[in-house]
């Protein structure tokens, strides 16, 4: 009888045993560098379909993610990609060359996350469609500004030199080409494709689109901010093409991560050009066609400063060339399938990038880390 009495207690005790330390449950991940590339401050992607495989009893609204050695805790944004259910984890974080890390994701409450991204549709300002990060700032053009003087083709940068979002506060000022501590807008697109917007190229020309006529906002921050621009039907040589451009950006990146996405018939591919607008006077140029790396250190405007803009691709590029206006790089795009290339601008007065060299350095450095990403384990 005692000997029962003992084997009951025993299961009781480990029943219990087994709920506390469900209830205390941490997931271990390991996220490793084998290149020799340093990801500092990097957004880290995780499938959230793996964390949940390890972890199905997680609270969304009651987790933390920390930091394994230093048991700090990590900045983290669920990112849903513009469907009702969690795509990723998304996590801030330094992983050293050769190097790892691991983090814990365990329950409790998570601390705010400062905002480093962010967009939105501006109606107040013609349409446009502006977005930001801790590092740079962009725009896009839509309807209401279409076919006026200030109309313009291009992705417009507004080079910034704090890591605060300041977008709102400079609409709402309207004083865009004035300095007011934070950086200024002086980058001219006009007639061109700007710091790296896409267009068909056909017999030797580019044909430009009408400015956007739909918007949809995907993911808006605190890490990563995704939109999408949708353009509606116009003339390429004779034949309809639309395109939609999903674009995002990424806390302490310079570039965009640009998805770009053409419907037509009549063809298996569609010739597409990428460009950035170059200035009268001498700028610094990079067109590497075997690595896809297309980069511009422009001549310093006046006392403004100095823009650096730049283009990463992974698909083969047909070939690289400057014209009076602008540096293009040429591409195949397949039908009714995205083209994704990276796209963005860096300002010497941000004091971080201050020179070609430095400039062609990130974007080299950039795509050495898209062809060698992170390796990510559940443990």
């Amino acid at each position: 009888m005692k000997f029962k009495i003992f084997i009951l207690a025993f299961l009781f005790s480990f029943y219990h045993l087994c709920l506390f330390a469900q209830g205390e449950k941490k997931l271990l991940i390991s996220i490793t560098n084998t290149s020799s590339e340093n990801f500092l401050q990097q957004v880290i992607s995780i499938p959230w379909k793996n964390i949940i495989s390890k972890y199905p009893l997680i609270d969304t609204s009651y987790f933390r993610v920390v930091n394994v050695k230093t048991k700090k805790e990590i900045p983290f944004q669920l990112e849903y990609a513009g469907k009702s259910a969690i795509q990723n984890l998304l996590i801030q974080a330094d992983v050293q060359p050769k190097s790892f890390l691991k983090i814990y994701i365990q329950k409790g409450q998570p601390s705010t996350v400062v905002s480093k991204t962010f967009c939105r549709y501006v109606p107040e300002r013609k349409d446009d469609f502006a977005w930001e990060n801790d590092k740079i700032a962009f725009r896009m053009y839509g309807k209401a500004l279409e076919g006026t003087k200030e109309d313009a083709y291009g992705i417009d940068v507004w080079v910034k030199r704090t890591d605060k979002l300041v977008l709102n506060e400079r609409f709402k000022r309207g004083e865009y080409h004035i300095d007011h501590g934070d950086g200024m807008d002086y980058y001219h697109v006009g007639h061109s494709l700007g710091a790296g917007n896409m267009a068909p190229y056909v017999n030797d020309s580019i044909w430009y689109s009408k400015n956007y006529e739909q918007w949809r906002v995907l993911d808006n921050g605190p890490l990563r901010s995704t939109f999408e621009l949708s353009y509606g039907a116009w003339d390429v040589a004779g034949r309809m093409v639309k395109a939609t451009k999903k674009i995002s950006l990424d806390a302490g990146s310079q570039l965009n991560r640009v998805e770009v996405n053409y419907s037509y018939t009549g063809s298996d591919s569609l010739s597409v050009v990428a460009g950035i607008i170059k200035r009268k006077e001498k700028g610094t140029m990079l067109l590497d066609e075997l690595q896809g790396i297309m980069g511009y250190w422009e001549p310093a405007h006046g006392t403004d400063g100095t823009t650096g803009t730049g283009c990463i691709f992974l698909s083969p590029v047909v070939n690289m060339k400057v014209t009076g206006l602008q540096l293009l790089t040429q591409l195949s795009a397949p039908g009714n399938a995205g083209l994704i290339y990276y796209t963005g601008a860096a300002w010497d007065k941000a004091t971080v990038i201050t020179n070609a060299e430095d400039w062609f350095r990130y974007l080299q450095s950039f795509r050495a880390k898209i062809l060698n990403p992170l390796k990510i384990k559940m443990e």
